[in-house]
């Protein structure tokens, strides 16, 4: 094998083929000539790409995989590692989109060739897009060299989809495969953050991570962006220039410590700061001329960010920073929001529900700033807003377009007349004075009066009505007294598995996506945008919801759709769950660790199905158990072999059972928001006692 050769493991060998791990062990075990491991170790060996594509291909296991998995596999079994791999692509995807015949007179050299003549043409195309000094550097021959044939799959990628979407694709799944090494900005905190900014020719992010931020920004001339991360700092800004025409530029650095565009004066900046730094720079940065507002302590690092947006934007532009709500709130950095408040540097401050971002178990704040023009009054009042109430049970149930509503609808016009009628519980635009006490708290829910008790004392009485009307059907559905069986227990009965019933034709097993929903990346499929798409999530389905999640642009898969009948079971946390879907559900997309069964209606009953796969011992059985969480296997879970007649017999009394659950799920939410209400209108005066 070449020293350059992509090496694929089993897991990956099982998305090629389109199988699970299990699959692979087996072929290893049954086939002899099937290729022997080349690295790796004993427990997760790796194996030459191009030999098990070959192998996979002699087989007639290959034919039906989509060029986009095969691409993916040369990245991540690229030898210089996955990075650098998604690099080489991003350049050669440039150099498509820019220089198309180029790119077609280099393609018809040989590889060798090929290798020696990308650089010049190369350079050409990045210096033009991001200038001589750049994050990205023109690869020399000899690192090509191992990326010539990737080079020539991501081109045919791009001529299925577009560039853009290709690179997104490739991107996307090199961030889900590794998610503890990127701090990411889901699209909805980004495209509300991109709105608040207005609209802005020329646009900063300091700490520009991934680059979601400045891609959100809508028709820009410029935008600039810096990063730490080497690597981070190259795929940003070749990110940033497939996505739209404006001028790319990319530094690789520190912003605190060694800002690159000291002299840049923009329209807007958006920034998602690292969050409860210490080593940001207290001590070398002193007598930075940047703290026009007061040095920040070493434990305020994030107004030292505030600070920096400010000093890169023009008189009159506008800086939106995510902030964690301890930033509102310390004693440390109250002399500083005293100081953005008396000059008008602060304009609005608002509580995101917990779950908007990472860390997703905390409401973050989003910080509204302008830089003061020369002469300009300050801003007498400041915007505060709270979305609290637009989330249910976290990240997943996020109700992203009523967040924007929100807060849109009391920014724009409190950023019109500078003021805003107020909204009990929701914003209110808050005197500048009477912020100013010891503590300049600015947190918003504890300026904001108090929504009215779950819409008054009305609503309360349709809420008690609705909770007597479900009581009285939970009643009628409650099961008929057990009665044992008379003869031969179910758990007895001639046994079949999942797994067998799906290698007979009896029913059909499906994965969801291995992204999120409010962040979603799907599984696979082309690379089209299906941003309409809900997707059945795992919380949906441990919760008896409909479908919250939703498909983003340019995650680039095609997602697998749930059909009546379908059931659907959560892989992860040990519980025993089964949902079998409805009409109103069909149509979604499965999210992720979520594991369809499509049962043939000639063989197998769905609600048979469900119920049985719902028995805690099956379960038990089926499940493998890490150091922090129970995985169900489901082609281990097991039914018994019954005529469908007598499934059907089983199918009526779960699906009553399905009823009676459903049932106590409402009466327990509408129960839960009654007492809530009930408390709360006590205690503010709006439920007499």
């Amino acid at each position: 094998m070449p020293d350059n050769a992509a090496e694929v493991t089993a897991a990956g060998i099982a998305r090629l083929a389109g199988v699970g791990r299990a699959a692979v062990s087996n072929w290893r075990r049954r086939h002899a000539d099937f290729p022997k491991p080349v690295g790796g170790t004993e427990t997760s060996p790796s194996f030459a790409l191009a030999d098990v594509e070959r192998w996979l291909r002699a087989q007639g296991k290959l034919a039906e995989v989509p060029l986009r998995e095969r691409v993916w596999q040369q990245i991540a079994g690229h030898p210089a590692g996955a990075v650098a791999a998604l690099v080489h692509a991003g350049c050669a995807l440039l150099l498509v989109r820019e220089r198309p015949s180029g790119w077609l007179e280099l393609t018809a050299v040989s590889d060798e060739r090929m290798a020696e003549l990308l650089p010049t043409a190369l350079e050409e195309v990045l210096t033009l897009r991001f200038g001589i000094e750049r994050a990205v550097p023109t690869p020399p021959p000899t690192e090509l060299a191992p990326s010539v044939p990737l080079l020539r799959a991501v081109t045919e990628l791009a001529a299925e989809a577009g560039a853009r979407q290709a690179f997104e694709f490739l991107l996307g799944r090199h961030l889900d495969a590794n998610p503890r090494q990127y701090t990411l900005t889901p699209p909805g905190p980004a495209a509300l953050m991109a709105q608040l900014a207005g609209p802005a020719r020329t646009v900063l992010d300091p700490a520009s991570g991934t680059g979601a931020l400045l891609r959100a920004v809508a028709e820009p001339a410029a935008l600039y962006a810096q990063e730490t991360d080497r690597d981070l700092a190259a795929l940003t800004a070749l990110r940033l220039a497939l996505h739209s025409g404006a001028e790319v530029r990319a530094r690789v650095g520190d912003s605190l410590r060694a800002d690159a565009f000291g002299q840049l004066t923009a329209d807007a900046v958006l920034c998602h700061p690292p969050f409860n730094e210490r080593n940001w720079g207290h001590d070398e940065l002193a007598y930075d001329p940047r703290w026009e507002y007061g040095f920040p302590a070493r434990t305020e690092s994030e107004l030292a960010w505030v600070q920096h947006a400010l000093a890169r934007l023009r008189p009159g532009g506008t800086a939106v920073l995510l902030m964690p709500p301890a930033a509102a709130s310390r004693r440390s950095g109250r002399r500083i929001r005293a100081d953005l408040l008396r000059r008008g540097a602060l304009r609005a401050v608002v509580a995101l529900p917990a779950g908007a971002a990472p860390p997703y178990g905390i409401p973050l704040h989003l910080w509204v700033l302008r830089k003061p023009a020369a002469g300009a009054p300050a801003s007498p009042e400041l915007l505060l807003v709270d979305t609290a109430e637009h989330t249910d049970t976290g990240r997943d149930k996020l109700d992203w377009p009523a967040v924007h509503t929100a807060v849109l609808d009391a920014w724009l016009p409190f950023d019109k007349h500078g003021t805003v009628a107020e909204q009990p519980g929701a914003h209110r635009s808050v005197p500048v004075i009477e912020l100013l006490d010891d503590d300049v708290d600015l947190a918003p829910a504890r300026h904001l009066p108090p929504p009215a008790a779950a819409g008054g004392a009305e609503e309360l009485a349709g809420v008690r009505d609705r909770l007597t009307a479900v009581l009285r059907r939970t009643a009628e559905l409650t099961p008929l007294p057990a009665r044992p069986a008379a003869h031969t227990e179910p758990a007895r009965l001639p046994g079949v598995t999942v797994g067998e019933l799906a290698r007979t034709g009896a029913l059909e097993l499906r994965t969801g996506g291995s992204g999120t929903a409010g962040g979603y990346v799907t599984a696979g499929g082309p690379l089209t945008v299906r941003g309409a798409v809900t997707v059945l999530t795992e919380q949906d389905v441990l919760t008896g919801q409909a479908p919250s999640g939703s498909l983003p642009e340019g995650t680039g898969e095609e997602p697998v759709l749930v059909r009546t009948g379908d059931v659907v079971v959560p892989v992860l946390g040990g519980g025993s769950i089964a949902r079998v879907v409805d009409e109103a559900t069909e149509g979604a997309a499965l999210g992720r660790n979520l594991q369809l069964l499509r049962p043939d209606p000639a063989a197998l009953d769905p609600w048979f199905l469900a119920g049985f796969l719902r028995g805690t011992a099956n379960n038990r059985q089926a499940s493998s158990y890490a150091s922090t969480a129970t995985r169900l296997d489901v082609r281990r879970l097991q039914l018994p072999r019954l005529p469908l007649a007598d499934q059907r017999r089983y199918g009526e009394r779960f699906r009553a059972l399905a009823e009676f659950e459903e049932a106590l799920r409402v009466a327990g939410r509408l129960g839960e928001r009654l007492v809530r209400g009930m408390y709360d209108g006590l205690t503010d005066g709006t439920v007499e006692a």
